[in-house]
């Protein structure tokens, strides 16, 4: 009998709308599942028109499962800053309010660890003109989002370029592909 031995960890990223969030992930090396949820809140198994009302402390994410032996947690960190603003608290470009704030919810000391020096090094590179606020917080219950939001972006591929259209393509070409 087949025993996979694969260690798995998994990683849990706040940064706007979670349908953007998924496929920059989803077909890196390494990665096995990438899950749209709610985390961060007090609100036990959250609906999305729960999360919408931004009263139940909840912001959108994404958990990703991976094989850190293929994928190190400091590369999806990297990954992480290449698809999100982190000069901006309050949300992800057209994606206003406290649920889709950004944030890096950190499951151990050794990934906190490494979300501060990843972060101070993304502060320090000057690549961008305004402090970076991306909040660095202990991961909390994930609750995962309605099956409608799973895999949004091959289920929905014409809704899903309209919500990458909210200024998120261009934020990353002025500051990544140069």
């Amino acid at each position: 009998m087949y025993e996979n031995k694969e260690k798995l960890d998994t990683a849990i990223f706040a940064g706007g709308c979670f349908w953007c969030m998924v496929k920059p992930f989803d077909s890196l090396p390494g990665i096995k599942k990438v899950i749209s949820g709610y985390t961060g809140g007090s609100v036990p198994n959250p609906t999305y028109e729960q999360v919408c009302t931004g009263m139940t402390g909840h912001t959108e994410a994404v958990e990703i499962t991976y094989n850190p032996e293929v994928m190190p947690y400091e590369k999806l960190l990297d990954y992480y800053w290449q698809v999100t603003d982190p000069t901006d608290a309050s949300g992800q470009f057209q994606d206003r309010g406290d649920n889709y704030r950004p944030v890096i919810f950190y499951n151990s000391d050794a990934q906190k660890e490494a979300a501060e020096k990843s972060r101070a090094a993304l502060q320090n590179s000057g690549r961008f003109d305004e402090p970076i606020v991306t909040k660095i917080e202990p991961a909390k219950p994930f609750y995962p989002a309605e099956d409608y939001h799973q895999d949004f972006y091959k289920k929905n591929p014409r809704r899903y370029a309209l919500e990458e259209s909210g200024g998120r393509e261009e934020f990353i070409k002025k500051h990544w592909q140069n």
